[in-house]
């Protein structure tokens, strides 16, 4: 059996074994880690599997949308950011094309309809958030704004964070860094620093099983769809995830659709500091701000992937997909499968990190299946 490594209290021994489970099987080639705060305290802090060890910086991919939240969030409770007032008003440009009335809000839920670009964007492009915001000004919704939902897989980071620009002078990158990741010394970093590249980890390449590989080459994704619109597919190269994830100027740079890069110890850290009081200061977010983001605004058959699914704002609202969690719970997964949550409800923060790709992991791996509830049974059992 692969080795499992790091440390539970006392009462999470239950979710090192479904954890040394997955570190000898789906998480083996490439190694994940995952971490629990309960309350404020890192309960689980685990590593597994080739490849990783509990400082191995990752590629989180989509994980950096829920710090985008974040921020959000905390730009709304300083009374900076109004849900409800349009995005045109602070960045007169994106009222182009139709896009004059779409508010804030709609944009956090995933209703603008601004999913991508007419062209495709190129790797250069997605890894700047500000060149990317540039080409979305002037381009056309690919569906009438706040008819519908769709997942803005790559771009809803630059185009928030735009918003943010224009309303402080700053980015959302330096908001995150001095009002959440510095202060509470979190593993979790937007825009990677040069000192740290040598604990950083590539993610690996999807090794499909034959089923897997038969079902990918009969359902391709149209490169003019609206799923290969939002996941860059048109664009000429087409998108690549690896190289996406890997390239030093991703990880530099920061875009916040996809950009982010720490530890499952870093990210669950930064969850807890939601999830309720950490080092002896309250939760960053006032339960009323909380409860406003983590409000489902868009539910159902989503535009872009044709699955059934849900958004708060910015955040995912998780009990949505793991009903051992209370609605009060946000959070988002990343690409390889990764996932991580606050619920202050319960007091729980969540991390699980992996190195390499899953079959269909986007909304979150399936080992998370099994990982969810048994942190959840076991916080119960500890409170």
């Amino acid at each position: 059996m692969t080795d499992v490594h790091g440390t539970v209290e006392p009462g999470f021994e239950s979710v090192r074994e479904v954890f040394a489970g997955i570190a000898a099987g789906e998480a083996r080639d490439g190694g994940a880690q995952l971490a629990v705060h309960h309350h404020g305290r890192l309960v689980v802090d685990l590593w597994g599997g080739d490849g990783v060890d509990g400082d191995s910086l990752l590629g989180l991919y989509s994980s950096s949308k829920g710090a985008m939240a974040l921020v959000a969030a905390l730009l709304v409770q300083d009374g900076v950011l109004d849900l409800d007032r349009t995005v045109a008003s602070w960045w007169p440009e994106f009222a182009a094309e139709g896009k004059g009335g779409i508010t804030l809000r709609q944009l956090l839920a995933h209703r603008s309809g601004v999913i991508g670009a007419d062209g495709g964007l190129s790797l250069e492009e997605l890894a700047d958030d500000g060149r990317t915001a540039a080409r979305l000004a002037a381009q056309r919704p690919f569906w009438e704004p706040d008819t519908g939902h769709g997942y803005h897989a790559l771009v809803i980071g630059a185009l928030v964070g735009e918003v943010i620009l224009r309303a402080t002078g700053r980015t959302t990158q330096e908001h995150y860094e001095e009002r959440v990741r510095a202060p509470y010394g979190i593993d979790y970093h937007l825009g990677l620093p040069e000192e740290l590249e040598p604990r950083f980890r590539p993610a690996l390449p999807l090794l499909p099983t034959p089923a897997e590989e038969a079902f990918l080459a009969a359902n391709p994704v149209a490169p003019d769809s609206l799923m290969g619109i939002s996941f860059n597919l048109h664009a000429d190269p087409p998108f690549d995830n690896l190289d996406y994830g890997n390239s030093r100027a991703v990880r530099a740079k920061a875009p916040l659709s996809g950009g982010g890069v720490g530890t499952a110890r870093g990210l669950s850290r930064m969850y807890a500091a939601i999830a309720g009081e950490l080092d002896g200061r309250p939760p960053l977010l006032a339960p009323d701000t909380l409860a406003e983001f983590a409000r489902i605004h868009s539910r159902g058959t989503d535009l872009v992937t044709g699955g059934e699914n849900a958004f708060g704002l910015g955040f995912v609202p998780l009990a949505t997909r793991y009903p051992s969690l209370t609605p009060a719970a946000v959070g988002h997964s990343g690409a390889p499968g990764s996932q991580a949550f606050a619920d202050p409800a319960t007091g729980l923060a969540y991390s699980y990190t992996r190195r390499r790709f899953g079959f269909m992991a986007g909304p979150g791996a399936p080992e998370n299946d099994r990982l969810v509830p048994a942190v959840v049974e076991a916080a119960a059992k500890a409170a």
